[in-house]
């Protein structure tokens, strides 16, 4: 933008209007500058100065007049049509247009500063070794691999490198308040650059950060907020007296009502009230909601912590040094207690106190309780409860991320290679613990843990179960769609993997599934400098994340071959059937465990409380009118419609099918 001196005029309308400066000269305005925009202002040091002429909205249904009114300016740029009112120090800052800026003590950017980027936070091991650098591009797949691969110091070296470039690069004397933002009512705010429709209202202290907002995805930070070297991502909210010290929030996350954070970082869609968190690494859907919560040093992801629930990450003889990991979709209940290290295995449910340390990975959908203060492991039986299956549904549901770029890679599938991985080396282990455990023994101990050695013939039957629907609902979507099933070569052709596979580890890299071998070729590029920025590591990241069907077909491939004991290329017509029949009675079998486990929401005890002063017709109408009934209930209304629409699908694929063969 061209910018001119002022006219002698335009000086004497200043000064009338009781605005003062150090140096006149050192003022420069565009051509058409406005000298009665402003008003009661003093000047120090090198300024720019646009038009304010247009009405500026100050909140919704309220709009005044452009200027800049009973403030203190020292080192700005002030772009056209911006409102700022009342700042006591307003320094060094690059404010673009439609900024409205009313009511605060300090806005100040001193030296250079890189705006919390590269900011290092203690994460997941409060003792150290385990630094997180934060910056407005980062993803939970990138802090995962720099948190989580800590043995693999070329990597590491090189990550930090490409982090290390990137932070350089935001590194200035002068801040930026994007076009549109609003900041209002804060104390101080130093070294803080904020992006363009921000809302920061009511805050009390930010420090050296960056409020990465967007206007498609507005950020907000509000009342009473105290953050210090953090970084905030667009559509995120942070507010009612939330306390953050070395953080990171992801997109679409919430922070409030008093919570305290140190050394975390919270990923996509994130919600953490009333508690505190200390070192941890908060993977997507992480959600805590309970004043009495602590959560720390601990990996989550897709978490749902109970009121109470706690952890302890040192036993008093070399400080805080333990973590622990709660996988994908695992829930702790009401003052729940675990003692680090623990590993707990995906959707498993925690119940009571555990004082032993243990690992259940390879155990998904389990029941840990607290039996006379022993820790139980009940497997498979959380694959058939409501909470497992209305987990699963909403958490598309609830993408509060409005962005284009979407910087954490989620894949929300139920029935997934990571998850039937662990299901599959489950089934097997407790096939052998029952062969091998004497029957005169009640329990038997598995890494740490005990189980019942009744129900491990019962509980490996879920696992095969859950194996079954697997395979035949993999199958079905990828028969179903193919329009032209004439012949066994159209069949093949459409089971065929993309390349011989074999039943390889996947990761859960923090809402991403990967195999092992994607894995490895990702470190390789990283290792050997084919990425040679974040960007292109975002890129590599993406590409990998598109092929996820792909690359699951392949493994459901080597799935079927394996237990089949047939190539895929020889597979017929009778054992594709069997699959398929398979999937129909299992899954019918599964959706209607669910409901059983439901019927439990709608039962005598359920009803307690309700009809208070009546008798219990009084009690079931007043039940009925505040919870409805279990026949007509959404969830498993939705649930009866899935396995009518199981049955019917799978019984024409069948039909398909036998056509071919017969």
């Amino acid at each position: 933008m061209d910018y001119r001196d002022l006219h002698e005029s335009e000086i004497k309308t200043l000064q009338r209007n009781g605005c003062t400066s150090d140096n006149w000269e050192n003022i420069k305005v565009t051509a058409d500058f406005l000298p009665d925009s402003i008003q009661n202002v003093q000047f120090r040091g090198q300024i720019r100065l646009g038009r304010f002429a247009d009405l500026i909205e100050i909140e919704p249904g309220i709009s005044k007049p452009g200027g800049i009114f009973h403030s203190f300016v020292q080192e700005c740029t002030i772009a056209d049509n911006v409102y700022i009112s009342q700042v006591k120090n307003l320094v060094g800052y690059h404010i673009e247009s439609q900024v409205a800026i009313e009511n605060v003590g300090s806005l100040i950017v001193k030296g250079e500063t890189t705006f919390g980027h590269g900011t290092r936070l203690e994460i997941l091991n409060e003792g150290g070794g385990r630094e997180l650098p934060i910056f407005d591009q980062l993803s939970s797949q990138i802090a995962y691999l720099m948190v989580l691969y800590q043995h693999d110091p070329s990597l590491i070296n090189r990550l930090n490198a490409l982090v290390d470039d990137y932070v350089l690069k935001q590194k200035s004397n002068r801040g930026i308040i994007g076009q549109g933002s609003r900041i209002q009512n804060c104390s101080e705010i130093r070294n803080v650059k904020i992006g363009p429709a921000s809302l920061v209202i009511n805050a009390l202290y930010l420090e050296e950060g960056t409020i990465a907002s967007s206007p498609e995805a507005p950020a907000m930070v509000g009342e009473g907020v105290v953050a210090k070297n953090f970084i905030i991502l667009a559509g995120s909210q942070v507010d009612s007296g939330a306390m953050l010290s070395k953080c990171f929030v992801g997109q679409g996350v919430r922070i409030g009502k008093q919570y305290s954070a140190e050394n975390s970082a919270f990923f996509a869609n994130s919600e953490a009230y009333h508690g505190e968190a200390c070192s941890i690494f908060a993977g997507p859907y992480t959600v805590t909601h309970h004043k009495s919560t602590l959560l720390i040093a601990g990996l989550f992801s897709f978490y749902n912590a109970g009121s109470g629930t706690n952890q302890s990450n040192h036993m008093y003889k070399l400080g805080p040094l333990h973590q622990g990991i709660l996988e994908r979709g695992s829930k702790t209940g009401s003052f729940s207690y675990l003692l680090w290290p623990c590993r707990i295995g995906a959707f498993t449910a925690v119940i009571g106190k555990h004082y032993s340390n243990f690992d259940t990975a390879d155990m998904p959908f389990s029941y840990i309780n607290e039996v006379d203060g022993k820790s139980i492991l009940t497997p498979a039986m959380n694959l058939f409860t409501v909470g497992t299956r209305r987990d699963s549904t909403k958490w598309p549901q609830r993408d509060r991320r409005k962005v284009a770029e979407k910087l954490d890679l989620i894949h929300f599938e139920f029935w997934n290679p990571y998850i039937m991985g662990k299901v599959v080396r489950g089934h097997e282990i407790l096939k052998n613990l029952y062969e091998k455990t004497p029957q005169e023994h009640e329990f038997v101990t598995w890494n740490g843990i005990q189980m019942k050695r009744l129900m491990l013939r019962t509980t490996s039957k879920y696992y095969e179960m859950a194996i079954k629907i697997y395979i035949g609902h993999e199958v079905q979507k990828r028969l179903e769609p193919v329009q032209d099933l004439n012949s066994m070569k159209d069949i093949l052709e459409s089971l065929q993997p993309t390349e011989s596979t074999k039943l390889d580890n996947w990761v859960d890299l923090s809402g991403m599934f990967l195999p092992r071998k994607s894995i490895d070729e990702l470190l390789l590029a990283i290792k050997t400098d084919k990425i040679a920025e974040i960007d292109s590591l975002h890129s590599f990241l993406r590409d990998l994340f598109v092929k996820n069907a792909e690359l699951s077909w392949n493994w459901c491939a080597a799935l079927i071959e394996q237990r089949l004991q047939v190539k895929l290329n020889e597979i017929t017509i009778q054992q594709l059937t069997q699959i398929i029949r398979d999937w129909i009675q299992n899954a019918i079998k599964l959706n209607n465990m669910i409901m059983k486990d439901a019927e439990k929401e709608f039962d005598v005890f359920s009803r307690i409380g309700f009809g208070i002063d009546g008798d219990n017709t009084i009690r079931d109408k007043d039940f009925e009118a505040v919870r409805g009934t279990y026949q007509g209930n959404k969830f498993i209304l939705e649930l009866r419609k899935e396995s009518e629409e199981i049955q019917r699908r799978g019984e024409e694929l069948i039909r398909r099918l036998e056509k071919v063969g017969a």
